[in-house]
């Protein structure tokens, strides 16, 4: 799967799902959870059932269900993990726990449903509650049976925000105040500690595509692979941005291929300049970014 955008979708507005199917956008999350009015609830859930009956998409088919908590999360998952779902948005995680329960639910769904095991992938928004904020180390020490599932980290602002009684959470710059700085870092450092993609927030102004550019060239060179999208103008941008140039891709290839030339070395020469492995780490992260192969 490449998830460079992932693009929220209202379950309930059939004018939107319509829209967004032909976005270009690498995932869709059919939300259930705050883009959806609590009497729609129900609408929603069935939309997204029928959305998956659908004809042939080529983008990744995720589904944001309602928080544990909310009495809600069972209904969401008893109606939507069924042939044709790829990935659960989980919203405000406190922490590995969290995960693994709905891993476990979904273990019994897909039987249900007749999916394969494991299938059905999880992705965690992991910082919109203060509770997540103190349970990052979780993630390092997952079960890795009960939470194999968990394939990216995601984190948000405004929820957290509201829970924390924040007046803002920016600063008159646009920048991110101290506290969200170190929601964004944690969120970076447990996704990559727990080997998973890290995916950047949402850029809430759609109309500004310049600062939605500078916004995606920081999150990719600080290491996240994607990023969320609120409105489907956007998609183009982060999917260039996050895509590699075809001169980072044939530099990878060459730093690949000069250490499986070398496979006892632990640097190589290239023109001039040393690799050593994070280089190569590096350049196969980039090349799988974009489905390519790697002969080792």
């Amino acid at each position: 799967m490449k998830w460079r955008s992932l693009l929220f979708v209202p379950a309930d507005s059939d004018r939107k799902l319509a829209r967004a199917n032909t976005c270009g956008a690498d995932a869709l999350v059919l939300d259930l959870e705050d883009f959806v009015a609590p009497g729609r609830k129900a609408v929603a859930r069935d939309a997204v059932k029928s959305f998956l009956c659908a004809t042939a998409r080529d983008w990744t088919f995720l589904v944001r269900i309602n928080a544990l908590g909310t009495g809600l999360t069972l209904a969401d998952l008893a109606a939507v993990v069924r042939p044709g779902l790829d990935g659960i948005l989980i919203p405000k995680v406190n922490g590995i726990q969290d995960v693994e329960q709905i891993s476990h639910y979904v273990d019994v769904l897909e039987v249900a449903a007749g999916i394969p095991p494991g299938h059905v992938k999880l992705l965690a928004i992991a910082t919109e509650t203060p509770a997540a904020m103190l349970g990052f180390a979780s993630y390092v020490r997952r079960n890795p049976g009960a939470s194999a599932r968990l394939a990216a980290m995601t984190w948000g602002a405004e929820d957290l925000s509201t829970a924390l009684g924040a007046l803002t959470n920016k600063e008159p710059n646009g920048d991110w105040t101290s506290p969200y700085q170190i929601a964004r870092a944690q969120c970076l450092f447990a996704a990559n500690a727990a080997g998973v993609l890290a995916l950047d927030t949402l850029y809430s102004d759609f109309k500004d595509q310049a600062g939605l550019a500078e916004s995606c060239r920081v999150a990719r060179r600080d290491g996240f692979v994607g990023r969320l999208a609120i409105h489907p103008r956007q998609v183009a941008t982060i999917n260039a941005c996050f895509t590699p140039s075809e001169a980072d891709l044939a530099h990878a290839r060459r730093v690949v291929a000069a250490f499986a030339s070398q496979p006892d070395a632990g640097a190589v020469g290239i023109e001039g300049k040393m690799y050593d492995i994070p280089h190569l780490i590096a350049a196969k992260r980039a090349l799988a970014s974009v489905g390519e192969a790697i002969k080792e």
